[in-house]
């Protein structure tokens, strides 16, 4: 594949064991392994207004011991550098596949990897938790905001888990899943990776006139039923077209839900799903990320495994 025509992830680590989880993670699955991978990190140094004070006599004690402090996780960082490319080199990666950039912090974190994800990139993968005080990824943390604002990418989320090849893919007839679908073609297709394509309908039971568009009443549900299947066979071809055998898909569909993200999270536990693929939006008014959407909803709930956010 020429230089030209390479896909390009943006695997943004931190140093923290979920990092390493996140770096593993891209090692093992095969696709990948046909991309260019920079291993970028946000370095925060000393601070600008320590620096102010480099001439200053009755700081200089202070200054180098935060200059040490400086060098100390430097040195830290591109240790873990240095393990993290060797993970990928021996996962099948080659050397000349793999870069490294610790890029020293302008704007913030979180922005400064957004901006970069600018530069050409298919996809940008993080850790779930972090090394900051709060870890998990739905109190502030750096991992939050990546997936709030880095609207134009899809957000790969990596957690603890052991790698299957079985994917849950949730779907309904939006525009936002067929992207979604069409991401999941073209990124493993080919490969033997199997498939299982998701829908959920609520039940007429669970109708709250407060809130009509988010249920289906019982005489909708016939209706529904025909609409998703035709979504299934357009995601299916989508797929075959992609390199996929028949047999390595399936679909599954939920009637008389209560909550679709509790089946949602139910389905890919009980059947021990390892990757979760989600579009960003549905067909719900609620269409921001981060207001109530189903997609939110799962991000919440679900542990130890990889969540795809296509958007």
């Amino acid at each position: 594949m020429s230089r030209q025509t390479q896909k390009k992830i943006l695997l943004a680590v931190d140093g923290s064991k979920d990092a390493l989880c996140a770096v593993r993670y891209v090692g093992k699955l095969d696709p990948f392994h046909k991309t260019k991978v920079v291993l970028f990190n946000v370095f925060s140094g000393i601070p600008d207004s320590y620096r102010d004070h480099d001439k200053e006599p009755q700081f200089a004690n202070a200054i180098r011991e935060v200059r040490a402090w400086e060098m100390q996780k430097r040195k830290s960082m591109q240790e873990f550098m240095d393990t993290a490319k060797e993970i990928l080199i021996r996962s099948g990666f080659p050397q000349n596949a793999i870069v490294v950039n610790i890029h020293n912090r302008k704007k913030g974190i979180a922005r400064d990897i957004i901006q970069e994800a600018k530069n050409g990139y298919d996809s940008v993968i993080v850790g779930r938790r972090g090394t900051g005080k709060y870890k998990e990824i739905i109190v502030g943390s750096i991992a939050t905001k990546i997936i709030e604002k880095l609207t134009f990418l899809p957000v790969l989320i990596i957690d603890e888990i052991p790698l299957n090849k079985k994917i849950l893919m949730a779907i309904d007839s939006s525009e936002n899943a067929k992207v979604a679908v069409d991401y999941v073609a073209k990124t493993l297709g080919g490969f033997d990776f199997n498939v299982t394509f998701l829908h959920v309908i609520r039940g007429a039971r669970y109708f709250q006139a407060e809130i009509p568009d988010l249920f289906l009443p019982k005489a909708d549900i016939e209706s529904a039923k025909k609409e998703i299947q035709d979504v299934f066979d357009k995601a299916k071809r989508c797929l075959i077209d992609a390199g996929f055998k028949s047999n390595q898909i399936d679909t599954t569909l939920i009637l008389n839900a209560q909550s679709r993200a509790g089946s949602i999270v139910y389905e890919a536990k009980e059947g021990d799903y390892g990757t979760i693929v989600l579009g960003r939006r549905g067909l719900s008014k609620v269409q921001d990320f981060f207001l109530g959407s189903v997609s939110n909803k799962v991000i919440h709930t679900l542990r130890n495994r990889a969540l795809w956010i296509v958007a």
